[in-house]
């Protein structure tokens, strides 16, 4: 009886533990805060800063997916404040990096590597980081959480074909209600059209019918290529030039787009390593007629796959 008793609670210990995991959170971020030209009094609050940011990220709830602790979605975020125009108020840049497993090792490959020179806003150490999802709070819980919408969308797009599309919409509610925002002073030109490469044009190309190529090319590249690669190097590389015709024919339509700069600042050194090893030399050849077309700027890179 005794006994039976024991398994019953270490049964219900179980249950309990697994309810937690369904709550445990999608990202698992590393935020770093640095000083570029701007000089602060008060050492603590950058630390102060990084430490908000980070717990922002990783401490909410994105979605009503279960995603275990293994699962969380690994980013990096570099932030440097560059100059502090009165107290309280940052000019800033940042830089993301995601990541995901590639299935059945242990590596991992890039998913984002994006640059936002306009990601400026407001903070005082004394007042919580807070957010809601229909309505403007502050400027930088919008752009995190815009980041973080972004960001498992991209995930999600690698996994299933066009899967991220709920949380861009997420990531649009957001860009919406901050562009037209008059709760604070904190004006972005991010939110808007006003510059070609920020992230109003960033999840614009994401969601634009014309270039849907990009995301289909992203379930393609990784979850019909990098996910068999070790299985199947062949019919992975096959999968991924398929991916990269896309990209190639999405490009031609609206050429040299941030998104596809950020998908091969991505995986330009990733693609020459996948194809360097491969014996079939046409299907080489064709690859670097391919990405000679669609991303020049590595083209040395690329050149190394032939030689």
């Amino acid at each position: 009886m005794l006994l039976c008793m024991r398994k019953l609670i270490a049964l219900l210990a179980l249950l309990l533990l697994g309810g937690v995991g369904a709550q445990a959170q999608e990202l698992n971020a590393q935020v770093t805060v640095t000083l570029e030209n701007a000089v602060v009094t008060d050492g603590a609050l950058v630390q102060q800063l990084q430490k908000d940011m980070t717990a922002f990220l990783n401490t909410r709830t994105w979605t009503k997916q279960t995603y275990r602790p293994e699962e969380r979605i690994k980013l990096r975020m570099f932030v440097g404040i560059t100059a502090i125009p009165q107290n309280g108020t940052y000019q800033a840049t940042m830089r993301l990096i995601a990541t995901r497993p590639v299935y059945g090792t242990s590596y991992e490959t890039n998913l984002l590597n994006i640059n936002d020179r306009s990601f400026n806003f407001n903070y005082t150490p004394q007042t919580p980081l807070d957010f809601a999802a229909n309505n403007f709070v502050n400027n930088l819980s919008s752009i995190l959480a815009f980041y973080a919408y972004l960001v498992i969308g991209s995930d999600q797009d690698s996994f299933a074909r066009l899967g991220g599309s709920i949380y861009y919409d997420q990531a649009r509610v957001i860009m919406q209600y901050s562009s037209s925002q008059t709760t604070t002073n904190e004006s972005d030109p991010g939110w808007t059209d006003a510059s070609p490469r920020n992230r109003y044009w960033l999840l614009n190309n994401l969601t634009d019918p014309q270039l849907e190529a990009f995301r289909t090319g992203l379930y393609a590249y990784y979850r019909q290529g990098m996910d068999i690669f070790i299985e199947k190097p062949d019919e992975a590389r096959t999968s991924i030039m398929a991916a990269l015709t896309g990209i190639q024919k999405a490009n031609s339509v609206r050429p040299n787009t941030l998104f596809l700069r950020a998908f091969f600042d991505a995986k330009a050194d990733e693609i020459t390593n996948i194809f360097r090893t491969s014996t079939d030399i046409q299907q080489k050849q064709q690859l670097v007629a391919l990405l000679t077309d669609v991303d020049p700027g590595n083209l040395a890179k690329y050149q190394t796959v032939i030689k």
